[in-house]
């Protein structure tokens, strides 16, 4: 019998122990080679844990459970597998088999009929984000109920909200949910939340974290997105966002402002002559911040590009550690929860993150006259230990001046007219 031993693998540096997040086959089953086997949860992902060959798995730890990285944790039985194989090619020459293989096709035709109308999950998991199909799921609604306003058609969480809040399938919502009871349910936190916790926390405590705020007129971003986003998509091949214009803003603005790109790393202040930003994104398993590299130098549509690849390996759970380590500055989003106002909490060991918001048509004065303008409230919390005030209401500044007048983001924060003239 050739066993092989499933160990746990190492996730990253200065990682020793983990969580097994949930076993995905059960003790005794066969498996193939590379199938899937488990869910592994650090303190900074969450990885896949696979077969090394085909066989029976046997395992050895429990769902849950914290282990230590190079434990064995499954055992795999080889000649399973081979075994199998010979006693089918054996059988298929008898004649009685002819019986038993009639039997065979009676019976898989009726697991398929049973299956049919099982079919819709399927399709909705084509269609949707896996946590709009969790949540369909749990309401007990149909994909071809809710209309989704993703990209292809795809339903997304707030789809799905949506429809709930509507008034639909009240009844489905009550039962899978809020139904009068007072029953109490307890849940282990996740290796990753419980990290996350902690950073957190020793960020408020262990820097001295201000946050300065300031309004941005989206109106000419607004005008440029609408006027060529077509042509855009078209030549190349990604949506034209307003995250890719506030991230070459930031770029710029920390080239001016070097120490918001700074860090601290004991009595040493560390300077980076490049931005890898990290962009906030949200996942079924929570809020990931994998990082955008040189992105000084790449153009929009890289930076369109390079957040829509890193989006979607966040959905997908499918993001390494290298992937989300290293980064210089971070960019947060609530704009796209309906967020009108926060205080973003600082990436350690990184010194200042910018929180953006939701646009909203505002009343506001210009040329002594009150109009109606799409204005976006900015935040950017920083460590007052290496940037000063003056600093960072200048980095925000500059930001806001870049984003009125995207000119400015060709021109290093400067205007055309500045730049010819070398001022």
């Amino acid at each position: 019998m050739a066993t092989i031993d499933i160990k746990v693998p190492s996730p990253g540096e200065s990682i020793s122990e983990v969580r097994i997040a949930q076993w995905l086959v059960k003790d005794g089953d066969v498996v193939e080679k590379d199938q899937v086997i488990a869910e592994i949860d650090s303190d900074k992902a969450t990885l896949e844990l696979s077969a090394e060959e085909s066989g029976q798995i046997k395992l050895l730890a429990e769902a849950d459970a914290t282990v230590n990285v190079g434990d064995v944790v499954a055992k795999l039985d080889t000649s399973v597998e081979l075994t199998a194989k010979k006693v089918e090619v054996k059988k298929g020459p008898e004649a009685k088999g002819q019986d038993q293989g009639a039997k065979g096709q009676e019976q898989k035709a009726k697991e398929q009929d049973d299956k049919k109308p099982e079919a819709a999950p399927a399709a909705t998991a084509a269609h949707a984000t896996p946590v709009a199909v969790k949540m369909m799921e749990e309401k007990g609604l149909s994909a071809d109920k809710v209309k989704g306003s993703g990209p292809n058609g795809r339903i997304t969480k707030s789809d799905v909200a949506a429809y709930v809040s509507g008034g639909v399938d009240a009844g489905a919502v009550v039962m899978n949910g809020w139904g009068g009871k007072r029953d109490q349910k307890r849940a282990k936190m996740s290796t990753l939340r419980k990290k996350v916790g902690e950073r957190l926390v020793m960020v408020k405590n262990q820097t001295a974290m201000l946050t300065t705020f300031n309004e941005v007129d989206m109106s000419a971003v607004m005008d440029l997105r609408n006027k060529y986003k077509d042509k855009f998509k078209e030549e190349k091949g990604v949506s034209l966002g307003f995250m890719s214009f506030f991230t070459k803003a930031v770029t710029e603005a920390l080239r001016l402002f070097p120490n918001v790109n700074g860090q601290i790393d004991g009595d040493e202040v560390i300077s980076f002559d490049y931005a890898d930003i990290g962009i906030a994104v949200s996942s079924p398993k929570g809020l990931m911040v994998p990082v955008l590299r040189n992105a000084e130098s790449l153009s929009l549509a890289e930076i369109e590009s390079g957040i829509k690849t890193l989006a979607i390996k966040a959905r997908d759970g499918k993001l390494t550690i290298d992937e989300m380590t290293g980064g210089t500055f971070t960019i947060t989003n609530g704009g796209v929860f309906g967020s009108m106002l926060s205080t973003p909490i600082i990436n350690p060991p990184q010194s200042a993150i910018l929180g953006m918001h939701n646009i909203v048509d505002r009343p506001v004065a210009v040329n002594g006259q009150v109009v109606i303008r799409p204005v976006m409230f900015l935040a950017l919390s920083y460590d007052h230990r290496i940037i000063d005030g003056k600093e960072s209401v200048s980095f925000l500044m500059a930001i806001k001046q870049m984003v009125e007048d995207p000119t400015k983001m060709v021109f290093g924060g400067k205007e055309p007219g500045e730049v010819l003239l070398g001022l």
